[in-house]
């Protein structure tokens, strides 16, 4: 029996790579595409090289005709995306970029897929940006960080779409790309929209990824500042819980196909800044030092997805509580801090 094939696009970044261990681990056969533009790609190959056997090809989606070469006469079973411009900061400072790997690349992959191998599951990673900035939501603040005041389940897939910064619209307009070629093409698509991934091999930055980034810029001693006052809350998701719900819905696929997932952490896994500020102070035993700033523009104050509809219909709901995936990034970051130099 042949292996199933599966595309990671974006497959040396933070999620791909821990997605395309988990597929070669299971004896997937795995190709991976990047354009290695951001830090750590190539450390993520290396690594990846221990690990097992892919194919990897160095591409820029926003290139049509690479993508359809590329892609030739594959038969993928599953399409992974995980490729594109992923900071709401640098959507502010370079509209056009962004438009064009998170728009323009996600279309040329869409076509691509529709003309080479229209059978394959394709997930999406989208994000909770689509949501905007929810200020329509009764806002309290209580345990010391800001929380929902009548959502206790967090916000479900239906609530309305309210793109807000150039990355909120990037990402809603692909999310929704992927979900009408299902509509009106047939394809299998799914979109996740995913809140705030943390976990091994995460190389954050202070515009992206910022539970690593706090914990690699506290190791290593690095300013850290805050945007806002700090009490800003989020469902954060642990890598390996992600990566679960991307094979369990592999698993359930023919339900899967054409609908929408919130997937994060949930009400259980809401998480303040400061929060995660106190318990790495409490981790090392030494406190965090950092100086407050403005907000920036499109943060939601708070972000807590209602993910009922994902353990309904394939089954998957987080394993990790926020505080053991905390740990767990924390001891491998310090573990590997020649990585962060």
């Amino acid at each position: 029996m042949q292996p199933h094939r599966v595309l990671i696009t974006g497959g040396a970044g933070f999620i791909g790579a821990n997605a395309a261990r988990r597929f070669v681990e299971a004896g997937w056969q795995v190709t991976l595409w990047d354009n290695l533009s951001r830090c750590g790609g190539q450390r993520n190959l290396e690594w990846l090289r221990t690990v097992g056997t892919f194919e990897f090809t160095e591409i820029d989606l926003r290139f049509a005709d690479q993508v359809l070469q590329s892609i030739g006469s594959n038969r993928f079973d599953l399409i992974l995306h995980c490729a594109g411009q992923v900071a709401v900061t640098s959507s502010v400072t370079d509209p056009r970029e962004d438009f064009e790997c998170n728009i323009l690349g996600t279309f040329n992959l869409l076509e691509a897929v529709r003309k080479s191998c229209p059978g394959a599951l394709f997930i999406f990673a989208s994000t909770n940006k689509v949501y905007g900035g929810m200020e329509e939501a009764v806002i309290v603040e209580r345990n010391g960080r800001y929380e929902y005041a009548d959502l206790p389940h967090g916000v479900a897939e239906t609530q309305p779409l309210d793109f807000h910064s150039p990355y909120g619209c990037s990402k809603g307009a692909a999310d929704q790309y992927v979900h009408d070629y299902a509509r009106i093409y047939g394809l299998a698509t799914t979109c996740f929209r995913q809140s705030c991934i943390y976990g091994y091999r995460q190389f954050g930055v202070e515009d992206q990824g910022w539970v690593a980034w706090f914990m690699i810029a506290h190791a290593l001693r690095r300013p850290i500042t805050i945007f806002g006052d700090g009490k800003q809350t989020r469902d954060i998701l642990f890598i390996d819980d992600l990566i679960d719900a991307y094979f369990a819905a592999w698993d359930a696929r023919e339900k899967v196909s054409g609908k929408i997932f919130n997937i994060g952490g949930g009400p259980r896994n809401q998480f303040s800044l400061l929060q995660l500020l106190d318990l790495l102070g409490e981790e090392s035993g030494r406190p965090v030092e950092f100086t407050y700033a403005p907000p920036r523009p499109g943060d939601q104050r708070v972000f807590v997805a209602d993910i009922h509809k994902a353990a309904r219909e394939f089954g998957w709901q987080p394993k990790h509580e926020c505080e053991v995936g905390i740990r767990k990034l924390n001891r491998w970051i310090n573990e590997n801090l020649d990585l962060f130099r």
